[in-house]
């Protein structure tokens, strides 16, 4: 078959090493991005695969080596906006590297004999060439150790425990939170509450450490009151109707996730105080929620799908480059929106 023959849905992996010139294995190579491949190998290879609308099929490849061409996102998460978002990104990835993305959830909240039966079934029905991990599966030892045991590879989104144990995606949870204390203070609030997130989550911890921290530096007396907001909206609204109850109201609330922010916001309205004229609150994360309430939501705005697009390209390099302590870290931004203001 020539080049400028025309060409079929049924092309071949045969008919590719034809029209660039080379072998059935060369071709295998390009088009599974292994390492070592020249850089005229590779453009020969995918000129001839673009020339005859070549799609690998992904069954046939896994049945000619001991790869799925799968890898499996894990989630225990209760926010549908964190979910999606990551699934976004990792999808992206598998696309551009002819991969099947699988998405499980697994309940890490029950016993160890519950947790271990949850996860041999995952690996004994999916077949995954390794596994995304997202908070707060990150950082529990028994998944770890389970995937650690049965040799499979994984990669973790803002892992808080033993960072060197593997490779991570990270943004500064510290750092974005201890930027909603500086907006804060710059604007004249003294009275300050944080709707804190799970334990269970790191990136929950850190936030509030910086967050605390911060107003510590810049006013070592002000004291900060604080609820459970749980990167809930429910949890958010009982959290916020707490802190708005009690003697000295907050005039800010800055609630660990948008989810939460958008409960905390909904009792305000219904306690007849207006945002922000009465009470500003911040977010965390920008999600969808932060532009569906109103006034929309000023937040942090967290990569998330940057961040489940780099776990996934993490997950799936084969150059070699990357050892195992690899950390990919992404930035953060403070997004002003209408939801803060001077305190009243």
């Amino acid at each position: 078959m020539n080049k400028g023959e025309q060409t079929t849905s049924h092309a071949t992996m045969a008919d590719v090493a034809r029209v660039a010139g080379v072998s059935l294995k060369s071709v295998s190579r390009v088009i599974n991005k292994e390492p070592h491949v020249s850089p005229h190998l590779r453009e020969k290879v995918e000129a001839a695969i673009r020339n005859l609308h070549y799609v690998p099929d992904t069954a046939a490849r896994s049945l000619a080596g001991a790869r799925s061409f799968t890898i499996g996102l894990l989630f225990d998460n209760p926010s549908p906006n964190y979910t999606m978002k990551v699934l976004s990104g990792a999808y992206r990835a598998c696309i551009e590297r002819q991969y099947h993305l699988r998405v499980d959830n697994l309940s890490a909240s029950g016993d160890e004999e519950t947790v271990e039966s949850q996860i041999e079934a995952i690996l004994r029905n999916s077949r995954c060439d390794g596994f995304i991990l997202t908070p707060p599966l990150t950082d529990n030892r028994q998944v770890l150790d389970m995937l650690e045991a049965r040799r499979v590879p994984y990669v973790r989104m803002a892992p808080m425990l033993e960072r060197d144990r593997s490779k991570g995606v990270y943004t500064d949870d510290r750092g974005g939170a201890a930027r909603v204390a500086e907006l804060f203070y710059e604007l004249g609030h003294r009275h300050i509450a944080i709707l804190n997130g799970p334990d269970s989550h790191g990136a929950a911890h850190d936030r509030r450490e910086g967050f605390l921290g911060r107003l510590k530096e810049l006013a070592p007396d002000l004291v900060v009151a604080e609820a459970l907001g749980g990167f809930e909206f429910e949890q958010g609204r009982e959290g916020a109707r707490q802190l708005l109850s009690a003697t000295q109201r907050p005039t800010a609330i800055f609630a660990t996730n948008d989810d939460s922010a958008a409960g905390a916001m909904g009792v305000c309205n219904q306690m007849g105080l207006r945002v922000p004229e009465d009470i500003s609150v911040c977010g965390f994360d920008d999600s969808w929620v932060a532009k569906i309430v109103w006034p929309y939501l000023t937040t942090i705005h967290q990569p998330i799908e940057d961040m489940g697009y780099a776990a996934a390209e993490l997950l799936l390099d084969r150059s070699g480059a990357a050892d195992k302590q690899i950390e990919r870290h992404l930035p953060y931004s403070l997004v002003m929106r209408d939801s803060v203001a001077k305190a009243p």
